[in-house]
């Protein structure tokens, strides 16, 4: 079981409504759909990434989702999540019994598999040897469910509990050196579990396994594309404005201009982009955004000089997560103030994805109360630090999407790769890169240095490498020696990740040749610079941005 919990949808209202928002989607879009219910793992939407990489269709919902309401939905599958808690623990999350009984299949994934366990009437209790990372998967009979997985393949263990006796019509198919039910099916009541994590990328074979219970075992067509979601977008975002006008927030990254394509293919005219500088933009990007979209692509820009009200906002602000709600709310009033000039507009278009929506509000378990308390990591500008008093309503297709997804559709609507291929760059921009106070001379050296880093990285041809690289400016500062004389000046943190959707990341084995060219030009060119480090840290535990 996992140690962090996700969003737990708990208000029985939202659940509904979303089990009937989802049930629409999969209704107009015609396709087949894995649903997964969500238990409170760290890993429950990277499920539903890992099912969608099979070209079907899921959705994540709350392990409250009764069987009727999943039988309303007509899933082909049923993934139950792994979670925090113990199946035994008093106030654990349990789910409608009934699910068992509606003969579609079900994988249950860990604590999922628990679960499954106990209701049927098996037991559960604590394992004599918690089993915590990589571990050999010994398979016993190599039926539908393991297909193509090799045994001795390596799986993902995060558990401390352990099934004891599985319930009648059970059997087990694989086991570990530490746990005897590492794989378990009822084939005639269509139920499957494993002890451990497919869905994660340590787990060499999980994705084959994955594969099974879709294509095998749920009888599902690779029916989802983004060439049919851009089609479905089309009609939801056309029926939804109708003739009104909408505003979107121009970023200049793949979110952004991705959703600025696909609302210009939807309504044309009716879309104005407008691009706030807020002076935390990389060098030369403001200009070379308005230019290639006005002049190449033909999509209608407002550009706004907001650098000096930006900069004044957060004059003497150090927390993080003020920054954010600084900048997240001046993003739109300043919006706000200027879609006056220029509207009405009615709806404020958005780059919201699948991973900004799971940052913004994770979970912890209370563990005397039982009592799920939300533990939020870090506010994204747009989705934690939006004002409760706004004024536009909110256009966001893209808010189900993982990155991944967003950029290939790009490529259907035809982006050009150096947008497609951008690394991520965060909402509040350099803001969150300039640890402490934001000022003009911090800003100036990080936005020289940063220079420095992408100049480097594309001469060497290298910038697909990695999912993200650039610089950080701590606010302290070291002593150095430039040609014989003492320095005090800043040090410059590299931040150079490979991940694939931003969820989880991995620091990136840079050759030394590069780190050395960075480095020497950092302190060469960059005026109150002295020293550079390099940040090994992975995600978990640190996140990719510093702040």
């Amino acid at each position: 079981m996992t140690n962090t919990a996700v969003t737990l949808r708990t208000n029985k209202l939202s659940y509904q409504k979303e089990a009937l928002a989802v049930a629409s989607l999969a209704e107009q879009l015609n396709r087949q759909m894995i649903v997964i219910l969500d238990f409170g793992s760290q890993y429950s939407e990277l499920i539903a990434r890992r099912i969608r990489e099979t070209n079907v269709y899921s959705e994540v919902l709350s392990y409250q989702t009764t069987a009727q309401q999943l039988q309303q939905l007509h899933p082909q599958g049923i993934i139950l999540s792994g979670g925090p808690n113990s199946v035994y623990d008093d106030g654990a999350p349990l789910c409608d019994p009934e699910i068992w009984n509606l003969g579609i299949p079900v994988l249950g994934v860990c604590y999922g598999m628990q679960l499954m366990v106990q209701q049927l009437g098996g037991t559960v209790t604590r394992a004599k040897k918690a089993e915590y990372g990589k571990a050999a998967l010994l398979i016993d009979h190599p039926t539908e469910l393991l297909s193509n997985v090799r045994d001795h393949s390596t799986m993902w263990m995060s558990h401390g509990d352990s099934c004891v006796t599985l319930p009648d019509g059970f059997e087990v198919l694989a086991h570990t050196q530490n746990t005897p039910c590492a794989t378990i099916a009822n084939y005639h009541k269509k139920l499957y579990g494993v002890q451990f994590h497919p869905e994660v990328v340590h787990s060499t074979d999980g994705l084959a396994l994955i594969r099974n219970f879709v294509y095998n075992i749920c009888e599902c067509e690779p029916t989802w594309t983004t060439a049919a979601f851009i089609e479905e977008a089309i009609r939801e975002v056309r029926a939804k404005v109708g003739e009104k006008r909408v505003l979107l927030a121009l970023s200049g990254g793949v979110d952004s201009s991705t959703l600025a394509f696909l609302l210009h293919r939807a309504i044309g005219d009716k879309l104005t982009c407008m691009f706030i500088d807020q002076g935390f933009m990389r060098k030369g990007e403001p200009e070379q955004l308005v230019k290639l979209f006005q002049e190449e692509f033909c999509i209608r820009v407002e550009y706004v000089n907001a650098r000096d009200r930006f900069l004044a906002r957060l004059a003497g602000v150090t927390d993080p997560e003020e920054k954010r709600r600084h900048i997240g709310h001046e993003f739109i009033r300043v919006f706000e103030e200027e879609s006056q000039r220029l509207g009405p507009f009615d709806y404020l278009a958005q780059g919201t994805l699948y991973p900004d929506v799971i940052e913004s509000a994770h979970t912890n378990v209370d563990p005397k109360t039982g009592e799920r308390v939300a533990v939020k990591i870090k506010s994204h500008h747009n989705v934690g630090g939006l004002p409760k008093n706004l004024r536009f309503k909110l256009v966001e297709p893209l808010r189900k999407l993982f990155k991944d997804e967003v950029r290939q559709l790009g490529r259907d609507l035809h982006l050009p790769e150096s947008i497609v291929r951008r690394h991520p760059f965060p909402g509040p921009g350099l803001a969150i890169r300039i640890i402490g106070e934001v000022t003009p001379e911090r800003l100036n050296i990080l936005r020289d240095a940063d220079f420095i880093v992408r100049d480097e990285i594309h001469r060497q041809g290298m910038y697909n490498d990695f999912w993200q690289a650039f610089a950080v400016l701590l606010p302290i500062r070291s002593v150095g020696v430039m040609g014989d004389k003492r320095t005090y000046a800043h040090p410059i943190v590299l931040r150079f990740v490979s991940s694939e959707d931003g969820m989880t990341a991995d620091w990136s084995r840079v050759p030394y040749d590069l780190l050395e060219t960075i480095s020497n030009r950092i302190v060469n060119e960059v005026k109150g610079v002295n020293r550079v480090v390099y940040d090994i840290t992975s995600k978990p535990p640190g996140t990719i941005e510093w702040e």
